[in-house]
């Protein structure tokens, strides 16, 4: 399992927010979302995997990407129950 954190901008008319949200849950073990229009996730696909999963549901003028992250080089400005929250779930 890895960790990846997923950024996108649904620029175009009609965008279809739902179907994205849904795509990326299902292509999670774990997820969190303290940030719009990004989460962080735990899963057994790869990168490419859950970005082809997500694709489907962008247009021409939306924007996505899915990086892996680091879970032993992180840092950020979030709350106690956050972190908590990250490191039982995402980060393990």
């Amino acid at each position: 399992m890895a960790a990846y954190m997923i950024t996108y901008d649904l620029d175009s008319p009609g965008q279809k927010y739902e179907d994205v949200i849904k795509a990326i849950k299902d292509s999670s073990s774990s997820w969190c979302t303290y940030w719009k229009s990004s989460y962080l996730i735990k899963s057994n696909l790869t990168a490419t995997q859950i970005s082809n999963n997500i694709n489907s549901y962008l247009d021409d003028n939306d924007t996505m990407i899915v990086t892996e992250v680091l879970t032993t080089n992180y840092q950020g400005w979030l709350n106690k129950d956050q972190w908590k929250f990250i490191k039982e779930n995402i980060f393990n």
